[in-house]
């Protein structure tokens, strides 16, 4: 102990006399650790944490292997629930938006609607008063009951606890709060915290969905919690046993589907493999800034260690140990290391705890929950001492391998020679990761101006959404028709709009549903003879010109197809390829699983409208007259900014009905949620490509300022002989250089393979372009200029009279 704090304090002492270099170790060290930490939390949360429940890590959710969905109707959620033998309990939600009011205000809330079994399965006591139960559940709108999460009870209740007994209008019905959730419960989605809880048996009157329709998928997910000695594969067996004999039962509604197990904090394989191949990918990338900034400062201790050596050579001559200067370089090593991760770990909790609050989305409750754990400190103090070993395993070396006698004599310099030293190898290992995080970013950066760039199926520049639910206001189904068409029209008599279209769904946002369809001559209408599961939008006439889809063929929609007229659609160029029909001529018709017979009267141009890295999908515009729905969609077109126009939209809409809530955001705005993965990815690699680019430069630095440092008597002398600028840049540069080039070229071949995963996330973003691959070879290119630049002045600037002098 006493030699351990001897070296302690002698390694202090050091680093207090070189400020200059303990700072940039020090903050290199704070970048790389911190990083990895910021990277490692967000996975322990997303990936590796279990939901925040008992035993959430026995739960799973039921997912459809066919289309990669979780998507159920309710009554094939009842049979599933009541007939499996895997779980102690199946238990279903929904999300939704519905109205809320006490009577004086009026505000949109997002609600979980769940099963009754819902906190019981996932055994979730409430804060205060009690939840619902199975038992509380009587058939269709049996359950007017509400349970507040705790953030929405402290918000907007400012924790009142006479709450309780309190009678909401939630869309224009009596809802009674029973209960508050615990304070640290969100729900059973990572991402999606909701306001409220209410009974899924009162979707009718929150969310207009029907309980009893076999066919329709609306309910979000199904999951349970799985029993002891049950594995997910023997649970999946069981699942499917049952929906085989659902597609017996009810051949017209369900079809052969093969169900398999997922976690549902990520919303199961959909969000879940995307993320984790993106998260592992950007682990990598992390772990490879703290191995580069390893070899950064492994070369830099190594050059410093270097001109230590006849420091090192007097006490080996005076009897100390190799070891114990082994030990001592350790310490050294260890001292910067621990600084560098405390200070990293610092700055990471700020921004961990900064990005647990942003809500990236503020239409949605959308929340990233990075709050580090003792996982995360942990790794940090593994990394801290991981790279302590890393970087001064170098300079040990070099001290072990010393021989006093000749330092001491001043034969031990540089030895001249080719071959590769580990100080080579560390620079072109650093060189070649900045490589591969250059590369990876310009890939998202380049994938990202393409999806900007690419067409989309319609026009968001100049266009404003206005988001209403009439059903929020009670509005009835045979009032909501001519409710759309006032709001439509008081809409168009605004100075400065185009056009009004009115629509269920949009393309890259949300509310599109989907359904089966059927070549006009299928021999039955069951789920196996589908020709397509086609995206269904309802829209009203207009909707075409105010959204800027292009009309191929045909004609739009009037406000005479309505439910008295023949059944008419407009269908993309891929629904009449998966259909069979011609996609150069309209008039020929298809069917839908009730067997209603649809004419197609236009020809749409092909889209995006689930994300940007889809392939084709077949869709379908149907009048909304013909297919009456209260959630909609209001695109307003503008010939200018469009913002200009929203407080008076806001004031046209508060003018046909004060009570409804109403939403306004640009068509760019609509999109955020389908453009934050490949912002957070190209955000996320540009910083690395940063970090990689600043360690490069100053890992090059070092070793051009070191060759040319060892070799000025050299220089000197050549300068002396008449050698040209050209000839002492070659032999005082030309290794940094030749190491340059390798690591960049090793690094370019490296980024091309990594990016692969980019593809799944950012659209278009292929690593062979030839605009990446001469970015990061013209970047390289620069960061080599950059970092040679004071060497090579150095090396040009010397005066043989005065080295001859100070020899």
């Amino acid at each position: 102990m006493g030699a351990f704090l001897q070296d302690l304090t002698y390694a202090w002492r050091l680093s207090r006399k070189s400020p200059g270099f303990t700072l940039v170790a020090v903050l290199t060290l704070a970048l790389a650790i911190g990083a990895n930490a910021v990277v490692f939390s967000v996975m322990n949360a997303l990936i590796l944490r279990p939901l925040n429940v008992p035993g959430g890590d026995h739960i799973y959710a039921l997912w459809r292997s066919s289309d990669s969905d979780a998507h159920q109707s309710y009554p094939d959620y009842v049979d599933l629930r009541d007939r499996n033998r895997s779980f102690d309990g199946l238990m279903a939600f929904n999300m939704d938006e519905v109205g809320v009011s006490d009577g004086h205000d009026s505000s949109s809330a997002w609600a979980y609607e769940t099963s009754g079994n819902y906190f019981d399965t996932m055994r979730i006591q409430p804060y205060l008063g009690r939840v619902f139960h199975a038992s509380d559940e009587h058939g269709p709108d049996s359950a007017p009951l509400l349970v507040l999460s705790y953030s929405y009870w402290r918000s907007h209740f400012q924790g009142d606890p006479g709450v309780i007994g309190r009678v909401l209008q939630v869309n224009r019905h009596p809802f009674t709060i029973i209960g508050v959730a615990p304070q640290g419960f969100h729900g059973t989605m990572l991402f999606f915290n909701p306001d409220v809880f209410l009974p899924i048996v009162n979707a009718g009157q929150t969310g207009g969905n029907d309980l009893n329709k076999r066919g329709s998928r609306w309910v979000f997910m199904t999951l349970g919690h799985l029993k002891d000695g049950v594995t997910p594969a023997q649970a999946a067996a069981d699942l499917n046993s049952i929906t085989a004999d659902l597609a017996k039962t009810y051949p017209k509604d369900d079809g052969k589907v093969i169900l398999s197990l997922a976690k549902p904090g990520l919303y199961g394989d959909y969000l879940g493999r995307p993320v984790k191949a993106f998260m592992t990918a950007l682990m990598l990338l992390a772990g490879l800034i703290l191995l580069a900034a390893c070899a950064n400062l492994g070369s830099l201790f190594a050059a410093r260690s270097a001109q230590r050596s006849r420091e090192v050579a007097l006490r080996l001559a005076l009897g100390s140990t190799r070891a114990r200067i082994a030990s001592q370089m350790f310490i050294e090593a260890l001292l910067l290391s621990v600084a560098g991760g405390a200070l990293g770990l610092y700055g990471s909790v700020l921004l961990l705890r900064a990005l647990s609050v942003w809500q990236p989305m503020p239409r949605y409750p959308i929340y990233m929950p990075v709050n580090p754990d003792a996982r995360v400190y942990a790794m940090a103090v593994l990394l801290t001492i991981a790279s302590a070993l890393l970087f001064g395993a170098l300079p040990v070396q070099q001290a072990l391998r010393t021989t006093p006698y000749e330092i001491v004599k001043g034969a031990a310099s540089v030895r001249g020679g080719r071959r590769m030293t580990a100080r080579d190898l560390l620079l072109v290992t650093q060189i070649a990761i900045c490589a591969v995080l250059i590369t990876s970013s310009l890939v998202a950066v380049r994938g990202m101006a393409r999806s900007l760039q690419n067409k989309l199926g319609f026009e968001p520049q100049n266009s404003l959404l206005v988001d209403s639910n009439l059903s929020m206001a009670g509005y009835s189904t045979d009032r909501v028709p001519a409710m759309q068409k006032h709001m439509i029209e008081a809409l168009a008599a605004i100075h400065g709009v185009t056009s009004v279209g009115l629509a269920d769904g949009l393309p890259l946002a949300e509310g599109a549903s989907d359904s089966n369809v059927f070549a006009d001559d299928a021999p039955d209408l069951t789920p196996a003879h589908a020709a397509a599961d086609a995206n269904l939008y309802r829209v009203s006439p207009e909707y075409f010109r105010a959204a800027g889809t292009e009309l191929l063929l045909g004609r739009a929609f009037t406000w005479h197809d309505d439910r008295n007229a023949p059944r008419i659609a407009v269908v993309n160029r891929e629904f009449a390829r998966r259909v069979g029909a011609p996609a150069d001529r309209v008039g020929w018709h298809y069917k839908m699983p009730d067997g209603t017979r649809i004419e197609v009267v236009g020809i749409a141009e092909d889209g995006k409208y689930n994300g940007l890295t889809e392939d084709p999908l077949p869709s379908t515009f149907v009048p909304i007259l013909q297919w009456p729905t209260s959630a909609v969609w209001l695109v307003v077109r503008t010939g200018g900014d469009p913002l200009q126009l929203a407080p008076e939209i806001r004031e046209r809409m508060r003018e046909l009905d004060a009570s409804l809530p109403v939403v306004i955001q640009t068509r760019y705005k609509s999109m955020d949620i389908v453009f934050f993965g490949p912002r957070m990815a190209t955000i996320s690699l540009g910083v690395l490509g940063v970090m990689g680019a600043i360690l490069s430069i100053t890992g090059v630095f070092g070793m051009a300022a070191y060759s040319v440092s060892k070799r000025l008597r050299e220089l000197g002398i050549r300068i002396a002989l008449g050698a040209k600028r050209r000839e002492v840049l070659e032999a005082a540069l030309g290794r940094p250089f030749r190491l340059l080039a390798f690591g960049s070229a090793a690094g370019l071949l490296l980024g091309i393979l990594a990016s692969r995963v980019l593809q799944f996330i950012v659209y278009q973003a292929t690593p062979r372009d030839p605009l990446v691959l001469a970015g990061a070879v013209v970047a390289m290119a620069l960061l080599g200029l950059l970092a040679t630049w004071i060497p090579a002045h150095r090396a040009l600037s010397i005066d043989p009279v005065i080295l001859l002098r100070e020899d």
